[in-house]
């Protein structure tokens, strides 16, 4: 008899703020749905990770809406992928709890976000931004991920995961499936438009430093005619070039176009050319994902359908893992 190969589990988490950046769509949600036909994808919102940074409460609820609804709009497909709020699972926080316990502070310590956010948030240096990485490591824990895919900033994360799996594994036997980052083939790290040496973020006080995926087209074409170049004036991919690089990146990411094609389809031609066809090429691309977001988001009641059943789906998984967890430490179950 002929057996099926059981899928590989993905899992990936994205915070919930608001609109994304063309960032998160080329270096991760246009692959969310790549993904979705070669593995078993377990995908969420971070919303328990948003509040280390002060969250005004309205803000938040809306934030939570308009990304899931953007999400699905990015080619989330509920039939074989799950998408949940990570705030609706509590194992999500049970796990972190006991993770804690199995991490050491020198190994929190050591994790350069925490210093990053603590310099950005001096204000606010709070106890959940320290051990935000043991919820991080719950997250994917609790799903028995198989891979996680990941960018260059998110490899230490992956590694303190592995670490606490193995140690929760090595006391109690194994528990935890240890898991393997994957780097999306068709991943682009997309750079700010303003300063092309630093990462495209909505938080950036420079509004033309980034696009999200529902600036108008007109604003989308205004802000690529904008972007930093160089003095050079010729469309090649090359060290020192890190302005037309990224437009060459982002072209690249919306056209499936290698650097030598895009070298030869703009010889000759200037960088206001190369600007303006970006822009247009980028409008395309995001003006079907800015179609159905509208009609998603103005259908609250079919999101909130969509929040209740993809958080009882999680749950199911879940809570098996917390309840093997519970069990081999000594705790009594329900």
């Amino acid at each position: 008899m002929e057996t099926t190969e059981k899928k590989k589990r993905v899992l990936s988490m994205v915070q919930p703020t608001g609109t994304f950046t063309i960032g998160n769509y080329f270096g991760a949600l246009k692959n969310f749905a790549a993904l979705q036909d070669e593995y078993e994808c377990v995908y969420a919102m971070a919303d328990l990770h948003a509040i280390t940074v002060r969250q005004e409460p309205k803000q938040l609820r809306e934030n939570v809406y308009k990304s899931y609804a953007l999400t699905l709009a990015c080619g989330i497909d509920l039939d074989k992928s799950i998408l949940f709020l990570q705030s609706q699972v509590p194992e999500h926080s049970q796990l972190a709890w006991i993770l804690n316990c199995y991490t050491q502070f020198g190994e929190l310590s050591r994790m350069t976000q925490f210093k990053d956010k603590s310099a950005k948030h001096a204000d606010n240096i709070n106890a959940g931004l320290f051990t935000y990485p043991c919820l991080m490591a719950a997250d994917i824990l609790l799903y028995q991920a198989d891979y996680v895919p990941i960018g260059a900033d998110q490899k230490q994360h992956l590694e303190l995961t592995r670490n606490i799996a193995e140690r929760f594994n090595g006391v109690y036997s194994p528990t935890f499936t240890v898991p393997d980052g994957i780097i999306p083939k068709n991943g682009a790290r997309v750079m700010s438009l303003a300063d092309p040496t630093k990462k495209m973020s909505k938080s950036d006080d420079n509004v033309n430093s980034f696009i999200t995926l529902l600036d108008p087209r007109d604003t989308i074409i205004k802000k690529f005619k904008r972007a930093v170049t160089d003095s050079e004036a010729c469309v090649r991919f090359a060290e020192g070039k890190d302005g037309i690089n990224n437009l060459m990146g982002i072209y690249s990411a919306a056209t499936g176009k290698t650097m030598e094609e895009i070298e030869a389809e703009f010889a000759g031609k200037g960088y206001g050319d190369f600007k303006v066809a970006v822009g247009e090429t980028v409008a395309d691309v995001l003006a079907p994902i800015q179609e159905k977001f509208a009609e998603l988001y103005a259908d609250k009641k079919y999101l909130e359908k969509c929040f209740a059943e993809n958080a009882e789906k999680a749950h199911y998984i879940a809570r098996k893992t917390v309840s093997k967890v519970m069990r081999k430490i000594g705790y009594i179950n329900l």
